[in-house]
């Protein structure tokens, strides 16, 4: 009895990661489309600011750096002097 075996090309599904900046809201539309359709995966960046990382910087240079709130605050009390000018 002859057992019949059946070839297979097995390709490694490889994931590549690539960036893409959205032109218009109808790509965005696609690429949800494609996600419904598990082709594709989409997931959000966590952006970490450059002024934070600059402050983050300073900060290990400094004992008594001011935080990030005490930061914010300042520049809206100069902002809000001013704009009643």
């Amino acid at each position: 009895m002859i057992d019949n075996f059946r070839i297979f090309d097995v390709k490694l599904r490889t994931m590549e990661t690539i960036r893409i900046d959205i032109l218009n809201p109808k790509a965005k539309s696609l690429l949800k489309d494609l996600a419904d359709l598990d082709l594709i995966r989409i997931k959000k960046d966590k952006v970490k600011s450059e002024f934070k990382e600059l402050l983050d910087k300073f900060r290990l240079d400094s004992v008594d750096a001011p935080s990030f709130d005490d930061i914010t605050e300042e520049v809206e009390s100069v902002r809000k002097a001013r704009y009643e000018k």
